[in-house]
């Protein structure tokens, strides 16, 4: 069963397409992620599963949770904005009990305590939300969105600006959503988040799909053509070696990309001849690479026809 359809769903704001000819489907209980770069169509999507915004007229259309409706307030669904905004005059389980009997909670109480605990916000709950840090307040926000037990959580960004403690205590939370039988959609440009948290990943670039399926079936598209490497040595230049179309330096280890004729063995060769060689791995591309053959490509990076193509498992 799928929690979200969306087929052939086109959105306009006068003459610029956000988001054209979309179609991606959602599947119960899986956490799905969203991708691509700002001012791609991410959460111009995300508000039209919302129902925030609605979509041009045509063939198109979006069902949540096997239904079509146009109203956007659903009492199964809980949503994390991008533009975060909490009441700051009010007290933190003040506002919690606010979300909760919005979404129709009756137990309220008991669920406002778990989770200020469970995010480590109990000694905050009677404190104005303006004496909150950053971190603090974004927890707080996510809470009063998932405080109803939502069938499906929807989060724009929800890691951006946590430290890397909180940024646990979120990701811990999510996954114990997805435990207990909640789907969560979350956008994110942090390509590790994705690749460690998805079941499935969804791209979309200048408002068109351009990846959709799990993370192996996505690299299996660009197959084996990475090589991380490490060599103790100072001066050398990987990209002088013949076969190799691009150096990514992170450091203390290199991601050379090599052309499909290339012999991996040549290459460890040259290396060898520049220092020490610890690490030598082929692999297939990181997400993060393929993020940026896809938004930022070099001729050799065009996958033919990758803008209509998807990867589903």
């Amino acid at each position: 069963m799928n929690v979200v359809e969306i087929e052939n769903v086109t959105k306009t704001f006068g003459r610029f397409t956000a988001v054209n000819a979309l179609s991606l489907a959602v599947p119960k209980g899986s956490i799905y992620g969203f991708i691509g770069p700002n001012g791609s169509g991410k959460t111009t999507t995300l508000r039209m599963i919302m129902r925030i915004y609605h979509p041009d007229p045509g063939p198109g259309r979006i069902r949540v949770l096997g239904e079509t409706k146009q109203t956007a307030a659903d009492d199964r669904v809980g949503y994390l904005p991008e533009e975060r905004g909490l009441y700051k005059k009010m007290k933190v389980r003040d506002i919690l009990r606010f979300y909760a009997e919005l979404k129709g909670c009756r137990d309220f109480k008991d669920r406002v305590n778990s989770w200020l605990e469970r995010m480590g916000l109990s000694e905050w709950a009677d404190k104005k939300v303006e004496a909150l840090s950053k971190g603090m307040a974004q927890k707080v926000q996510f809470i009063s969105a998932v405080i109803a037990d939502p069938e499906l959580v929807i989060l724009d960004e929800p890691f951006t600006g946590l430290d890397p403690v909180n940024a646990d205590v979120l990701r811990d939370a999510v996954l114990e959503l997805r435990k207990n039988g909640s789907t969560v959609i979350f956008s994110t440009h942090d390509m590790a988040v994705a690749e460690r948290m998805c079941d499935l990943i969804f791209m979309i670039y200048k408002g068109e799909k351009v990846l959709d399926g799990t993370l192996e079936s996505i690299q299996d598209r660009y197959g084996t053509d990475t090589l991380r490497v490490k060599v103790e040595g100072n001066g050398f230049d990987a990209r002088t070696i013949p076969g190799v179309e691009k150096v990514t330096d992170f450091g203390k280890l290199q991601e050379l990309r090599i052309s499909p004729q290339t012999d991996t063995q040549d290459v460890l060769a040259e290396l060898m001849k520049c220092g020490r060689v610890t690490h030598f791995e082929l692999t297939t591309p990181s997400l993060h690479d393929i993020f940026v053959r896809i938004a930022r490509p070099e001729p050799q990076d065009v996958v033919p026809g990758a803008a209509r193509e998807t990867a589903h498992a």
